[in-house]
């Protein structure tokens, strides 16, 4: 009896050195060349206790041009740290975006975040991208050639970029929604979406 007791002791500390030893799952990114634009580098103070000190925010937007894009937001001491901290966490925001055989969106769509208002249009080919500050470096590193786009209230560049991503995601979930709703709305996406 006393063997058992010592072998089940034994098996459960191996457990429990095996819980401890085991690392955490690193996140890895795709390996895909993305195309970075820094929109903004920020000096920024914080007062503590201590006295006030002195860091850099760094605003990159991140795509490929090919339905893929992100905002990422990064601080430090240095203005380079700062920079790979904010390439880094686009890297990790990145949505796909919804797009027309015409490089165009598929719906007018407006969205919001903070005191920022955005309305996106779809347009014809030749237009371009007819927007202003950074919504249009999001809509240009996301692939989109036509459209056309307004920002009214704040003119943050930051929120306006975030209500940008705001107003694609809900692009997204709103093309899905109608590929489930009717047979005619699916047919209407499969011949206007691009794959």
């Amino acid at each position: 009896m006393e063997n058992i007791q010592i072998k089940e002791s034994a098996s459960t500390t191996n457990k429990k050195d095996n819980f401890r030893m085991r690392k955490k799952p690193t996140v890895r990114l795709s390996k895909i060349n993305y195309e970075e634009k820094i929109v903004q580098i920020k000096r920024v103070t914080t007062t503590t206790t201590g006295g006030k000190k002195m860091t850099f925010r760094a605003i990159v937007i991140i795509g490929d041009n090919k339905q893929k894009v992100g905002v990422g937001i990064g601080r430090a001491e240095d203005v380079n740290l700062a920079i790979d901290k904010a390439v880094l966490n686009g890297k990790r925001n990145l949505i796909t975006v919804p797009l027309t055989t015409k490089s165009s969106v598929p719906h007018v769509i407006k969205a919001s975040y903070g005191a920022c208002k955005i309305m996106l249009r779809p347009a014809s080919i030749g237009t371009g991208v007819i927007a202003g500050g950074s919504v249009k470096t999001v809509l240009e590193l996301a692939g989109i050639k036509n459209i056309l786009a307004k920002q009214f209230g704040s003119n943050s560049i930051l929120n306006n970029a975030k209500a940008t991503i705001h107003a694609l995601n809900l692009l997204n979930e709103k093309v899905e929604l109608g590929k489930a709703q009717t047979v005619y709305k699916n047919l209407f996406y499969e011949k206007v979406m691009k794959k």
